[in-house]
């Protein structure tokens, strides 16, 4: 009782000083490309598991792992501690031994998008699978599904490939080739927790999903990611590459779930060694904390809301630019499709005037945030010019990162052209009709003065 009345007033002091000292301080003077909205009910539930000094997952986790499911319609969700672990996890479970015929190997290939967000292709690089790369479709940024087929071979086990900020590749397309050639396929979800396919949650739509609560996405934790599955096999084996790889699922701080924990012999250990100590896989530790999950479960309760103001945002930033596509492409979106947006993208198109780099200053001078379509072409990245990394682009022969040639590029045109033509700004949550005013009047002059 004396407990319940300390943390409700605790509780209550807090949100007093929100009001007083972080709610008053809004006012936005530089338009964020991206941004967190976060509240009291955040500050009160980070205080409440602050006040249960649990240090690691605990009763916030379990809430937000069961709440996230059910908002998904998934039957499992796991979390970690980035959008970018959440990658390594979803492909570093396909590596185990137990998935038999389907276990993907040192070698093997991984087809992948030569534009996007380098923690979509490093596991691939990191757990010794080859990337294949594909270009882009310029209008929306994502997967050129023409491409995909001829880029097969009997090394292929997995289409690993992201949802470009929120806007949803093919998905019909892109199952049915999986389908039909016994591949994984993992959805990156991390910019578009809310998109819908066919009327689908994506990232639920593949084998596996991936999303990410950094503070620039849909809903954040600060840092923070999660993996969903409906797939009971992958969703232990996710769990434990993500619990160094233990073979135990005993959430931290309990003990003997299976009711087998001093009753097996597993590997060459010695019967009835403890299952909590027993390893099946080469794996790691990327839990959360509690306090991260208590931020999760607040901002889950807002996340029909936050999506629902990107999308009104981008529709009416939209609007207020279709006249000027003579000069710049705006995004297109599949038929089927639904996309939650994660920023509003901009391509200007080529002509002898002016150039994105030129754009792009005129909008960060006039306090306006704009960010790259993250890597561009990522095969131009210092960190692949640097080292010799095995790869393919498209259905070309193996080739090494350090050694390829302006002819190679030429497979990726489109990558090429984002790279050099595309960048996008901020349609968040905090940001209002006046913000994307501001954005479309500063777009419009800068045009009308370079035409």
């Amino acid at each position: 009782m004396v407990e319940r009345i300390l943390r409700k007033t605790i509780k209550m002091v807090a949100g007093r000083y929100y009001y007083l000292f972080i709610r008053s301080k809004k006012e936005l003077k530089y338009i964020p490309s991206a941004g967190k909205v976060l509240g009291k009910e955040e500050l009160n539930n980070m205080i409440d598991a602050s006040l249960d000094m649990w240090l690691t997952s605990g009763r916030f986790n379990s809430m937000f792992e069961k709440q996230f499911a059910l908002y998904l319609g998934v039957k499992y969700c796991f979390t970690c501690n980035s959008g970018s672990s959440a990658n390594l996890l979803a492909l570093a479970s396909l590596t185990s031994y137990t998935l038999g015929e389907k276990q993907v190997q040192k070698g093997d290939e991984v087809i992948t998008v030569a534009s996007g967000f380098p923690t979509t292709i490093n596991p691939i690089i990191q757990l010794g699978l080859i990337p294949v790369f594909i270009d882009c479709d310029i209008e929306t940024c994502n997967i050129d599904v023409k491409q995909v087929e001829e880029s097969i071979t009997d090394k292929t086990k997995v289409i690993l490939i992201a949802h470009t900020l929120g806007n949803v590749f093919d998905l019909e397309v892109i199952k049915e080739i999986c389908k039909r050639h016994n591949l994984w396929l993992i959805e990156d979800n991390c910019d578009a927790l809310g998109a819908k396919y066919d009327g689908k949650y994506t990232g639920t739509i593949g084998d596996i999903g991936t999303f990410s609560f950094y503070p620039a996405h849909h809903i954040t934790m600060g840092e923070g990611g999660a993996v969903v599955t409906n797939n009971p096999q992958l969703s232990k084996l996710v769990r434990s590459f993500r619990d160094w790889g233990r073979d135990c699922w005993c959430d931290p701080g309990k003990d003997n779930n299976c009711g087998r924990r001093f009753s097996q012999k597993l590997g060459n250990l010695p019967f009835g060694y403890d299952h909590k100590f027993t390893y099946s896989h080469i794996g790691y530790n990327l839990k959360i904390t509690d306090w991260q999950a208590a931020i999760g479960v607040a901002q889950l309760k807002k996340v029909d809301s936050f999506i629902k103001k990107r999308c009104d945002n981008f529709n009416y930033l939209y609007k207020k630019l279709e006249d000027l596509q003579e000069y710049i492409i705006l995004p297109k979106i599949l038929a089927k499709a639904e996309p939650s947006w994660f920023g509003f993208l901009i391509s200007v198109k080529p002509n002898d005037s002016f150039n994105k780099q030129q754009l792009v200053e005129h909008l960060e001078k006039n306090m306006i945030g704009t960010r790259q379509l993250f890597a561009g072409n990522i095969l131009r990245q210092p960190y692949f010019v640097n080292n010799d990394i095995k790869l393919k682009i498209r259905n070309s022969d193996i080739k090494k990162s350090n050694a390829l040639t302006e002819e190679d590029y030429k497979l990726l045109p489109n990558a090429d052209f984002i790279m050099n033509n595309s960048f996008w700004v901020g349609i968040n949550p905090a940001i209002n009709n006046k913000h994307l005013d501001k954005i479309s009047e500063s777009i419009h002059e800068f045009i009308k003065d370079k035409i």
